[in-house]
């Protein structure tokens, strides 16, 4: 394996998504923090960025490796259209749906553990930028 076994996981993520097919038009891509230009966040980018990494004992030969990342969904919106903010939490629902207990097929040795959606929303990207930023929290196990 060239990459790290989070980097790879990460990369295993966004090929999973970019498979799927969602509500709203989205381009997925990974990093390591998501910032964007707000001209950019006409439509919807989903940032998926490793988080963090624990590691447990498996056997007396190999362990046990959480590996956590993030998928954050960012648009420009109008902070007081409803409708836009619904869609967009939709599109949070969907994306964290297409993982949940599916297996990735680029990395096939990875089981799905849990999501967590914190923060649901960012209220102070809305009201500061008019920017809708939610955080899925994905967490796969990796023997190895």
């Amino acid at each position: 394996m060239a990459d790290s076994t989070i980097i790879a996981l990460a990369d295993a993520i966004v090929a999973k998504l970019q498979e799927g097919t969602f509500s709203l038009p989205c381009e997925i891509a990974r990093g390591y923090r998501p910032v964007v230009e707000l001209p950019a966040l006409a439509v919807a980018k989903v940032t998926v960025i490793p988080k963090s990494l624990a590691i447990s004992a498996a056997t007396r030969a190999d362990g046990f490796y959480d590996c956590a990342v993030d998928i954050g969904v960012q648009r420009k919106v109008n902070a007081d259209d409803p409708t836009e903010l619904d869609a967009l939490m939709r599109l949070v629902e969907e994306i964290g749906d297409h993982l949940r207990f599916h297996k990735l097929d680029e990395f096939p040795n990875a089981a799905w553990l849990a999501i967590e959606n914190d923060p649901i929303f960012a209220p102070e990207h809305l009201e500061k930028e008019h920017v809708f930023t939610s955080v899925l929290t994905v967490t796969y196990r990796v023997r190895r």
